[in-house]
């Protein structure tokens, strides 16, 4: 059978804990006209699928939660459900393909088959349309993304064949076999542990490094738990989302962080902080320490395992130093919290206690997911994810993507959430907000780029030619 990993669980259980949160992750790729017909553009989805299992699977809960959800194909599957067409009002531009992105996000998918929509949309300025990749969060991480625009779309403007599809649905398992095969696991889980243990025996070095480890990221999610300051930017959210982009060129983040001696993702978290810290200024609440805490993803996946789709992510708490008044010491600060939480190990922590989680009963592992779902929330404001973009140019049947935008959801009482994806040189960033409690989303994404530009380095002055005596002499007179 095909298991989700707890991690992924994690994400159908935090959307079950939230009845406003649809936990579907996005990016928009904008392209060239003209667009293609509904017929053309199913054609050349339905040419891949054989590339993309997962688009004819669907996730079935086994009975009394004995076992981890699994992957089944849907017998019914209907590739028309799944692709969806509509178009923007006249002129069309970023404000009506962001209210459109709100409304398409904040519907949840259907759980009753596989977990995505591509929405084609029309009429965007100078005849250019995009494709909304809308997929759930169980089923794929930011990097996976990628392997997922790789396997979809064309790296030339000359289309591939369509891949070779066998495809017919396997026979699908009851609930007695679902509830079986937990059983044999739940019955093996003694002999597991026993095992690992004889392993510790043999090799009590080893066994204290994995010790210390689920140890240290034990002490890590604790963080999560502990109450941040009350603030208007954390707190229950409605079904409604709101999102923004704003645009900047990567070289110009790159000569920030270059100039500041620091990682590109520094500068990209000072610049949220800067931004938040805007936010709350203007809504007469005081940026002190320890009210923005946000969770980082952080990329974990090996390159063994870059054609899985599934969740590679540990993650990093980072409080994000809204206090600082000047942009430059936050940036510093920022680049120093990082350090520390990555001296302490905590990426390598939350791997070993996913690791772990996928050898005890799941029912028990569920259970404290969801609770610490509902409990830690209160200790987190945001979610903050940079995701490099795929590394080469692509099309969909001939057409040339030109830019790619980020979607990351928000649940709980996380209010915002904000994405940086690159791709073709620009560094596109995109903000989700909860709409009836954080209305300035386009004033947060236009904030980020203005922080990051009051970082960059001041420009050298060019010494000014010597001039020749005859050229002094013509001055002169």
């Amino acid at each position: 059978m095909d298991y989700l990993s707890p991690l992924d669980t994690s994400f159908l259980d935090a959307e079950d804990e939230d009845p406003h949160a649809s936990l579907a992750i996005a990016s928009v790729a904008v392209l060239d006209g003209p667009a293609p017909t509904q017929s053309e553009f199913a054609t050349a989805i339905r040419g891949r699928l054989a590339l993309v299992p997962r688009y004819r699977q669907k996730v079935r809960r086994v009975p009394l939660n004995l076992g981890r959800p699994v992957w089944v194909d849907d017998p019914d599957f209907d590739l028309d459900f799944h692709l969806r067409r509509t178009a923007l009002a006249e002129p069309g531009g970023d404000a009506a393909l962001e209210r459109l992105i709100g409304r398409v996000m904040s519907q949840r998918l259907d759980r009753d088959r596989p977990l995505w929509e591509d929405w084609l949309v029309e009429g965007l300025p100078e005849g250019r349309w995009a494709v909304i990749s809308k997929v759930h969060h169980c089923m794929i991480d930011g990097v996976t993304g990628n392997e997922l625009y790789r396997l979809i779309c064309d790296n030339s403007p000359k289309p591939r064949r369509p891949a070779p599809d066998r495809w017919r649905p396997a026979t699908p398992y009851d609930d007695l076999d679902l509830t079986l095969d937990a059983l044999g696991q739940l019955a093996r889980i003694p002999f597991d542990q026993a095992r690992w243990l004889a392993g510790a025996l043999r090799e009590p070095v080893r066994a204290t490094r994995q010790i210390g480890a689920l140890a240290r990221g034990a002490a890590a999610l604790a963080g999560a738990f502990v109450p941040a300051p009350a603030t208007s930017l954390a707190g229950p959210l409605g079904r409604a989302r709101r999102y923004a982009v704003a645009r900047i060129p990567l070289d110009e983040i790159s000569a920030v962080a270059r100039a500041h001696e620091v990682t590109i993702n520094d500068v990209y978290l000072a610049a949220v902080a800067g931004a938040l810290r805007r936010l709350m200024l203007q809504r007469g609440e005081e940026p002190r320490a320890g009210v923005i805490r946000t969770l980082v993803p952080v990329n974990v996946r090996t390159e063994d395992a870059r054609h899985v789709f599934d969740n590679r992510v540990a993650s990093l708490l980072v409080d994000l130093p809204v206090e600082v008044e000047d942009g430059a010491d936050r940036l510093r600060a920022v680049h120093e919290r990082v350090a520390a939480l990555r001296a302490r190990h905590e990426v390598e922590a939350g791997v070993a206690l996913v690791a772990v989680a996928e050898k005890e009963p799941f029912a028990a592992v569920s259970l404290v997911v969801r609770t610490a779902l509902r409990l830690s929330q209160r200790g987190l404001a945001t979610v903050t994810t940079n995701v490099p973009g795929p590394p080469a140019p692509l099309y969909i049947l001939g057409r040339p993507i030109r830019e790619i935008l980020p979607y990351v959801p928000i649940a709980e009482r996380l209010r915002i959430g904000v994405a940086v994806m690159s791709f073709a040189g620009q560094a596109a960033l995109g903000v989700t907000t909860d709409f009836a409690t954080v209305p300035e989303t386009g004033d947060i994404a236009d904030a980020i780029v203005d922080e990051v530009r009051l970082l960059a380095p001041a420009p050298v002055a060019r010494p000014r030619k010597r001039a020749t005596a005859g050229a002094r002499n013509a001055e002169l007179t």
